[in-house]
């Protein structure tokens, strides 16, 4: 009896690359990455690709997987293979370095544009700040915080894809995330970032960072929030 295997189109170059085809072994429990990994250890060692904790922690293994960006570390081949066959390619919206990795500086770069940097007044002679879970600017803050920089979000933007300078959801949603911070001091300068030409009132609200996002976050209300928030700084001549 024949060993099953999966027929793997993996992309190999840069931007002028093509696809690959590999036959994999189909094996129980199997991940997209377990499948990557083989590729590379088996049957190319020059592929390049990402990955590290291999337990959805760090993100770094995220790749386009038949169309969607995922993690790959976390998708099981039983979930998305079609009569045998995989496609993976990297994640849309970034430079390819080759193959499966991107360039990330561009993604980190927005995250600065959007002053994704928190920014307190106090000292640490100061005691502790105590923020009251129940608070609405505390729940805000939570529902956005368990963001790793994975890039699943950014690279399923078709915004991104069609203004290339749009800040991006997952920049937006640590804006959101800290506005909501009751201990930055960096609000109005944050608020003037988000709300420029590339910033929040370019979302089209499609939604798809919110259903692709792998902790479940849902950087289009951050946003929405944003839009909200800027107009009203506007109104006020504050902007």
């Amino acid at each position: 009896m024949s060993e099953e295997v999966i027929k793997v189109r993996v992309w190999r170059g840069r931007a002028e690359g093509r696809f690959v085809e590999y036959e994999v072994p189909r094996q129980e429990s199997q991940t997209v990455l377990d499948v990557v990994t083989h590729v590379q250890r088996s049957l190319d060692p020059t592929l390049a690709y990402r990955f590290a904790c291999r337990v959805g922690m760090c993100g770094s293994c995220a790749m386009t997987v038949n169309g969607q960006a995922r993690w790959t570390c976390r998708t099981h081949v039983e979930k998305v293979v079609e009569d045998g066959r995989l496609e993976i390619a990297p994640l849309a919206n970034l430079p390819i370095i080759k193959d499966l990795a991107t360039d990330m500086r561009e993604f980190f770069d927005k995250w600065a544009r959007a002053k994704g940097r928190f920014k307190g007044t106090a000292t640490r002679s100061d005691e502790f700040a105590v923020v009251p879970p129940a608070t609405p600017a505390r729940q805000a803050a939570d529902a956005g915080i368990e963001c790793i920089g994975c890039g699943v979000c950014y690279a399923s933007c078709d915004v991104v894809g069609w203004r290339p300078d749009f800040l991006g959801p997952a920049a937006l949603n640590r804006a959101w995330t800290l506005i909501n911070d009751v201990r930055d001091s960096d609000n109005r300068e944050r608020l003037a970032a988000v709300a420029g030409d590339a910033g929040c009132h370019v979302c089209h609200t499609q939604g798809s960072c919110s259903e692709r996002c792998p902790k479940a976050i849902e950087p289009t209300a951050g946003i929405a929030g944003l839009k909200r928030l800027a107009a009203r700084a506007a109104m006020r001549g504050e902007l």
